[in-house]
């Protein structure tokens, strides 16, 4: 089953897949924002193009586990997400997960404007990959 992984910001959508078996999550492309029907119309044709299944979109949850505004904004896109697509649709803690992929790239001596470049879609890879090893843990306890 093919899984996308979605890193929604208010600039841009960092967008990843998972391999077929659902093992390994792999950074694919961001897009620019423009509206959120163009944004999904953009979305939908990646999931036909790749055979997605199911999406797994970043909740920015708050330090204190709260959710703020960001989240009620992620929340509406994954309610427009599943009834244009009809692809089953979970969010995932993305607490961090910009940070995380910044000091990997900062670490492998990437410079700030490729850094730019590929922090998005790592951040969405970042995020599948999470979930993809809670299935795998959950599933083998």
């Amino acid at each position: 089953m093919r899984i996308m992984g979605l890193d929604l910001g208010t600039k841009t959508i960092g967008i990843a897949l998972s391999d077929e078996f659902g093992w390994t999550a792999q950074p694919l492309t961001t897009l620019k924002r423009t509206n959120i029907r163009s944004d999904i119309k953009e979305l939908i044709g990646i999931i036909k193009d790749h055979s997605v299944q199911k999406a797994v979109v970043g909740l920015p949850v708050n330090m204190d586990g709260s959710l703020g505004f960001r989240a009620a904004s992620v929340l509406k896109f994954v309610d427009r997400l599943k009834t244009e697509t009809g692809v089953p649709v979970v969010t995932w803690d993305e607490r961090l997960s910009t940070a995380a992929v910044e000091r990997v790239l900062i670490s492998g001596d990437v410079t700030r404007r490729k850094r730019k470049e590929a922090v998005d879609k790592m951040a969405a890879s970042y995020i599948l990959q999470g979930y993809l090893d809670s299935i795998r843990i959950s599933h083998n306890a």
